[in-house]
């Protein structure tokens, strides 16, 4: 089979917004150039759409125009190696899918144990936070409940008070076993974040943890968030203001 039927054919076996490389097709490097050619001319006949350099995608075509990749697909190369988690979606990327917000942003936020330089794709602006826990696929959604709360106050278009109530929902569905993780994890998050945890987690009905959370927190240090007390009744317990 010629390489470009080869190409035709893989590709329409592939979901519509699936990101892929010239890599996926070969590993021959005698090959790679004929490759690249064939991906470049897709490009151009519209069959397949560029993200970024070395990079396509299979667009969907709707009555309002072509769909981009989700998010996942734009970055997937920046969150997992040989199959590993090494970063995660966070900020911007998952309050709306959180349901923290109904706003959308052009910004990807990535957490990884070891931060990298903004970069830009398409009509993405990616931008990296430094998680200091260990990260598996297992404690990804976890590690995206507290740095939810961290950056509460950043979260745009709701306020500290709404998206308070909405992560007290979210903790109540915590089984006993997540939640004895989500502190666990806490511990490597500054004090004002395992503070507000306390506060959420009473809140929610789960008081098992109050002592680890309160124990390494400055019983005199305060933490401003504007309109919290109207919605955690033991804010002031926990020092939140």
């Amino acid at each position: 089979m010629k390489t470009t039927d080869y190409i035709a054919t893989t590709i329409d076996r592939l979901p519509k917004g699936y990101v892929f490389t010239y890599a996926d097709f070969t590993t021959e490097v005698n090959k790679k150039e004929a490759v690249i050619k064939a991906l470049n001319r897709m490009v151009v006949s519209g069959k397949i759409a560029k993200l970024a350099k070395g990079k396509y995608y299979k667009p969907e075509n709707t009555p309002f125009g072509n769909l981009e990749p989700n998010q996942f697909q734009v970055v997937k190369d920046l969150l997992e190696d040989d199959g590993k988690t090494i970063g995660y979606l966070t900020g911007f990327s998952i309050y709306n899918q959180l349901g923290l917000t109904t706003q959308l942003s052009n910004t990807i936020q990535i957490a990884k144990n070891e931060i990298r330089p903004m970069l830009k794709r398409d009509r993405y602006t990616i931008k990296f936070i430094k998680q200091k826990n260990t990260i598996t696929k297992e404690n990804v959604p976890l590690l995206q409940i507290l740095d939810s709360i961290r950056y509460i106050k950043k979260i745009p278009d709701t306020t500290i008070a709404s998206a308070c109530m909405r992560l007290t929902a979210i903790l109540k569905t915590l089984n006993e076993k997540d939640a004895n993780s989500l502190v666990r994890l806490s511990q490597k998050y500054p004090p004002a974040t395992r503070a507000l945890l306390g506060a959420l987690l009473e809140e929610s009905g789960i008081i098992q943890f109050q002592e680890l959370l309160q124990k390494n927190l400055n019983p005199i240090t305060k933490y401003k968030l504007s309109g919290v007390s109207s919605v955690l009744k033991t804010a002031e317990k926990w020092n939140l203001l």
